[in-house]
């Protein structure tokens, strides 16, 4: 067969370009100087499909050597670089974990998110924030709309039941914080240690009546806090009450306040830090006075705890450590190495930090 020379007009275009190609091609060529290459272009000039393309610059194994390296000239030739979404359609991870927490809006979970910020970044991985309300259902549903969004999950205090997460956890890789669970890694606050320690530091006081002012329901946290409270006041010899529920937020102070009064307890250990602020404010606006009357005893030592009025006495931990660690038990899941198992347990420390609300038992 034979084959026809190319034309005068032809060879002319070609010369004029500076590359091979149709004078046709050159309007093409022109649009590609104006605008980043993409992976269709890359396609294109090695003469594959697109999906070839992807195959061979996320998976280079699954492509015919030849082939590989004839696409790689291309992409080279472009200058192309694929994106990390491409990356992320071509080889099922999109760099990306969820973080899942109760209330954005309290401080406690501010160290966590920087703590699992800085780790992921360190990864090279996004971090996505969830804000779930304090409800389970916002929280399961964030779970299941959040599949394909994210490569794996850190839930910070989750209020799903075992059963839910351990739903979760089978198709999900995921970590819970400050939630004991069976079916997923976890890292602990050991916040019950310090309230044996809270405890101790009221009977040194000479407290016999106590209140433990509980928080949400849902919380696991709030229940394991409530059976050490009980068991070991009532080992003390002290007289134990509990009120609550309550939110825990500043403006459910002051029907805890009001509660606890009621009580008669010269002493309270309180879920967390904002609803013990919103009972000092409560306390002072009664006229009763905090340590004088009523002793009150935090729990996060959050940011303002020791400048409000009085400085709290409260629980101490090392949060932001805790959310770097929740983030290395995650990644040891998502890039798990050869023969090594995943930490599935840590337990972070805790002490209490005595300020000036906490004093002598009142007479």
């Amino acid at each position: 067969m034979a084959v026809r020379p190319a034309s005068k007009e032809r060879l002319t275009a070609v010369a004029d370009s500076g590359t091979t190609g149709t004078a046709q091609d050159a309007p093409k060529r022109d649009a590609r100087r104006d605008r980043p290459p993409t992976i269709r272009d890359v396609a294109e000039l090695a003469g594959v499909a697109t999906s070839t393309v992807s195959r061979a610059l996320a998976r280079p194994d699954r492509v015919n050597p030849r082939t590989r390296v004839r696409i790689e000239e291309a992409a080279a030739e472009l200058n192309y670089v694929p994106s990390s979404q491409a990356r992320g359609l071509s080889s099922g991870r999109t760099n990306a974990v969820a973080v899942l927490v109760p209330d954005i809006t309290n401080p406690f979970y501010f160290d966590i998110i920087r703590g699992t910020q800085h780790q992921l970044k360190a990864a090279g991985v996004t971090q996505l924030l969830v804000d779930t309300e304090e409800s389970s259902e916002m929280e399961l549903d964030a779970l299941h709309k959040m599949r394909k969004s994210a490569d794996g999950f850190i839930l910070a205090a989750s209020r799903l039941t075992d059963a839910q997460l351990a739903e979760v956890s089978r198709t999900q890789p995921l970590v819970t914080f400050n939630r004991a669970s069976t079916s997923a890694p976890t890292v602990m606050i050991d916040t019950p240690s310090a309230i044996i320690q809270a405890l101790e530091h009221l009977a040194s006081l000479g407290h016999h009546r106590v209140c433990y002012v509980a928080g949400p329901p849902t919380s696991w946290s709030n229940q394991a806090r409530w059976k050490v409270f009980e068991e070991d006041a009532t080992r003390r010899g002290m007289e134990v009450h509990r009120i609550g529920p309550y939110t825990p937020k500043t403006t459910s102070g002051a029907a805890a306040a009001d509660a606890a009064v009621r009580t008669g307890a010269t002493a309270c250990i309180v879920f967390n830090d904002l609803l013990a602020i919103g009972m000092l404010q409560r306390l002072q606006a009664r006229g009763i006075r905090v340590p004088a009357d009523m002793s009150i005893i935090g729990s996060d030592d959050i940011f303002g705890a020791d400048f409000c009025n009085p400085p709290l006495t409260t629980i101490s931990s090392p949060i932001e450590q805790a959310g770097r660690v929740a983030v290395s038990m995650l990644l040891a899941q998502l890039n798990p190495l050869s023969g090594s198992a995943s930490r599935q347990l840590a337990v972070m420390p805790t002490h209490l930090t005595i300020r000036e609300s906490t004093g002598p038992a009142p007479h």
